[in-house]
């Protein structure tokens, strides 16, 4: 019965801020592509070699083998879909809810990437559900997106606002040392060249 019930997180949570008219247009539009016509890779040798090493590592908190390489392509295309490196986000998933699809946290912020309820009034549709695993990281990679535009690029602000902890170093520097000590990657291929 308990693992029927959300996962309560201490995640922060987004701030609602004001947007205009043309920037709820443009995330609304970036959310509304739903599944990848093509994979996010470059050729299939990357992504055998990405998703067997990802998958290594993620293999202690999602056991199922398929399911974790479903989530890993998801991540993957929804990052770089969104000009993010797909590690980053990993990283951020995992100091937000700890790979946990159903967490909450006490501020009500949803799934994997710990998304607030009300960008589904402000960029979304009535019936998105941020439990949902493409919803929820096509959301939250728009998200940091967006905040990454405002901020010029500087990761430190777009993640302290993501947490809605702008200025506070805790939460920046919990997602890059998840990010560097866990999820950095480089290619076999282009590291042995």
């Amino acid at each position: 019965m308990a693992l029927l019930l959300p996962l309560t997180v201490l995640a922060g949570a987004q701030k609602y801020e004001p947007l205009s008219a043309s920037v709820q247009a443009a995330l609304s539009r970036a959310i509304s592509d739903q599944a990848p016509p093509k994979s996010s890779f470059l050729d299939s040798m990357e992504a055998i070699d990405w998703l067997t090493e990802m998958s290594r590592r993620l293999e202690k908190r999602i056991a199922d083998r398929e399911s974790r390489l479903e989530f890993l392509r998801a991540v993957h295309y929804e990052a770089t879909r969104a000009g993010l490196d797909p590690q980053l986000v990993l990283g951020l998933i995992q100091v937000e809810s700890g790979f946990k699809k159903y967490a909450v946290s006490s501020a009500g912020a949803r799934g994997f990437m710990q998304v607030m309820p009300f960008w589904i009034k402000i960029i979304g549709r009535h019936d998105d559900n941020l439990f949902h695993l493409r919803t929820n990281l096509r959301y939250g990679c728009t998200i940091l997106r967006h905040y990454l535009d405002i901020e010029q690029g500087d990761l430190y602000r777009a993640l302290g606002r993501y947490n809605g902890s702008l200025g506070q170093a805790e939460y920046p520097n919990l997602v890059r040392g998840a990010w560097h000590n866990q999820w950095v990657y480089s290619s076999r291929r282009v590291a042995s060249r």
